[in-house]
């Protein structure tokens, strides 16, 4: 199995830190933010994984290299400045990822979630990993039914940017700039998109108060 990190983006809402340092390559405790998902995607036995970058790409290329010092390789799907949003970034990066289900996940989310866990019946072309609705984003974005991702009023989880999808999920995705949230509704609209939900350690790193609390929380003895 592949596995590709997202982290191509600005970082808008991270700035001014990220006018200078692309948002995946954050340090918080020992680590880049980045690196804790190379590091847990190595234990869980993937060896194979694609970084899509966008802003200041080469920082992320210098940062992370091949791989070689992680024991794993890492290839590199470059889209340019702005990035492709999250469909077209994968989309783009679907020659990298193979014919088989790959993993993917945000690269500014902090977690200690055991990848190799994830699993993908035979008849769904998406696995999502929900979490509960944090202060930041109180009305969620979906539910869940019986295992099945659904969308309805009462939101009651969030995305957490973890997920393991089939390539054909992305049959149809053109060039381009390409939101995930239609491909998401039309799944859910097939109920093909299964789900499940995780109450460890997840957090979205998207301000620098998050970051900062994050590191004050990691220093804590």
């Amino acid at each position: 199995m592949r596995a590709m990190i997202l982290a191509a983006g600005r970082g808008e809402r991270m700035r001014p830190l990220t006018d200078t340092c692309p948002k995946p390559l954050l340090r918080v405790g020992p680590h880049r933010l980045i690196e804790y998902h190379v590091l847990a995607l190595a234990r869980a036995g993937i060896g194979d994984i694609v970084i899509n970058t966008g802003w200041l790409a080469a920082e992320i290329h210098q940062a992370l290299g091949d791989g070689h010092r992680y024991g794993i390789k890492i290839s590199y799907s470059d889209e340019g400045y702005p990035a492709l949003e999250t469909a077209g970034g994968i989309a783009n990066a679907l020659s990298l990822l193979g014919s088989e289900p790959f993993i993917v996940v945000n690269g500014d989310i902090y977690t200690d979630f055991d990848f190799a866990t994830l699993r993908l019946d035979k008849d769904d072309l998406g696995h999502l990993v929900l979490a509960p609705n944090p202060a930041h984003n109180p009305r969620g974005d979906f539910s869940l039914c019986e295992g099945r991702v659904v969308s309805r009023d009462d939101h009651s989880l969030t995305f957490s940017g973890i997920a393991l999808y089939r390539p054909q999920l992305f049959d149809g995705v053109g060039a381009g700039v390409q939101p995930l949230k239609p491909i998401f509704d039309q799944t859910i609209a097939c109920q093909a998109l299964s789900g499940q939900v995780y109450d460890g350690i997840w957090q979205d790193i998207g301000t620098p108060e998050r970051l900062a609390a994050l590191a004050a929380e990691m220093a804590r003895p």
